[in-house]
């Protein structure tokens, strides 16, 4: 199958300049691993199969939401509820069924990754948290595989690739010589918190496949060492040359069984984090008078609530107005648990331990899904 190719199906491609029918080769024997099937997965891998890529892996844990569907053209309204690696890859083999499409429905680890990633050529990272970031950076970096990042939020975009040296003369870089360490939790909001374009992840997806491409075939200038930034208000774009952090190689872990032990969540501070409750632990407490419930988001966000008692005071405000509580339990909660672990964090080291205060852990979307 990565032998041979249709003509007809390929010709706009195999008649262009420096492509060719050995382009075409390129890409049907290559093998590329994208992770996360969502707003930057779902674009990158429909070109990806359309242009004939040999196999390619599409990796992804949840499942369709109708929030999804204005920016993952993947799915319809039919596939909520259905995995989203299944879902997608269904879709693709009916795309182009002469490649070879395998889902994972499971998310990448740590422990599971050295295995997975070291089948395939070129990773993707279409993923939207910084531990699934760094982790894949720094596995890409042992394995020494290229990366293609790609990030979104709000109206603007970034893509970069990482990893993939053009000569030996070249230094790797890699993602942490641009972000060195993980940000603290709240300090960036996610695209849950601060939202995105729909049309935004489609266009930065869209190029992440373009790049795979160039890097396969060899055509033009891959964005090798360099961020790529694009405003989609006002069609600004920048590019940047990257430079060598003395430091950031050390950054990453010694070798594969260092990085297998290596808890990505713990470091990017999503997990294990003394303020934030889940989502079972916060229905057991909702019974007790001695709780307040704040809602830290802003007013015109949705979805509402119904299913509890609460009060409203957004993050932005959250100084000026909050004052001193009688009750002894304060649970702040907001979109996707970010802003609410800020917040509960400032009341603690403002009110010392007058009360017991926490955050619901991934926010009032992880409470819906789950009580859904």
């Amino acid at each position: 199958m990565q032998n041979e190719f249709s003509y007809e199906r390929y010709q706009r491609q195999t008649i262009l300049k420096n492509f060719g029918e050995a382009g075409q080769l390129k890409l049907s024997q290559a093998k590329i691993l994208v992770v996360g099937a969502g707003g930057l997965g779902c674009p990158a891998l429909l070109y990806l199969a359309a242009a004939g890529v040999g196999t390619i892996g599409v990796m992804d844990d949840d499942v369709v939401e109708l929030g999804n569907l204005h920016r993952q053209p993947l799915f319809t309204t039919g596939d909520i509820g259905k995995s989203k690696a299944i879902a997608a890859a269904a879709y693709l083999e009916k795309l182009n069924p002469d490649i070879s499409i395998i889902p994972y429905t499971k998310r990448l680890l740590s422990a599971n990754s050295p295995e997975i990633a070291g089948e395939y050529d070129i990773i993707i990272d279409a993923t939207d948290n910084f531990a699934s970031r760094y982790m894949i950076n720094d596995l890409c970096v042992l394995l020494n595989k290229p990366l293609i990042f790609g990030a979104v939020s709000q109206y603007e975009g970034q893509l970069a690739v990482f990893n993939a040296p053009q000569n030996d003369k070249d230094l790797v870089i890699h993602y942490r010589d641009l972000f060195p360490v993980p940000p603290d939790p709240g300090e960036v909001l996610s695209c849950a918190e601060a939202g995105v374009l729909g049309v935004l992840p489609g266009i930065i997806g869209t190029m992440q496949a373009a790049e795979a491409i160039k890097l396969i075939t060899g055509i033009g200038q891959p964005l090798i060492n360099k961020l790529y930034t694009f405003n989609v208000l006002n069609n600004q774009s920048l590019e940047l040359e990257l430079q060598k952090r003395k430091d950031s190689d050390e950054l990453i872990p010694a070798n594969i069984e260092t990085f297998r032990q290596t808890d990505y969540d713990w470091l990017c501070g999503r997990i294990n984090n003394p303020f934030e409750i889940s989502i079972d632990q916060f229905v057991t407490m909702l019974d007790d008078d001695n709780i307040e419930i704040i809602d830290v988001r802003e007013p015109d966000e949705m979805p509402q609530v119904s299913a509890f008692s609460y009060k409203k005071i957004p993050l932005s405000k959250l100084e000026d107005c909050i004052n001193g509580y009688e009750k002894e339990i304060i649970i702040f909660f907001c979109q996707s648990g970010l802003r609410s672990l800020r917040a509960a964090q400032w009341l603690q080291a403002r009110n010392g331990n007058r009360n017991k205060i926490f955050s619901l852990q991934g926010g009032i979307l992880n409470y819906l899904k789950q009580r859904q």
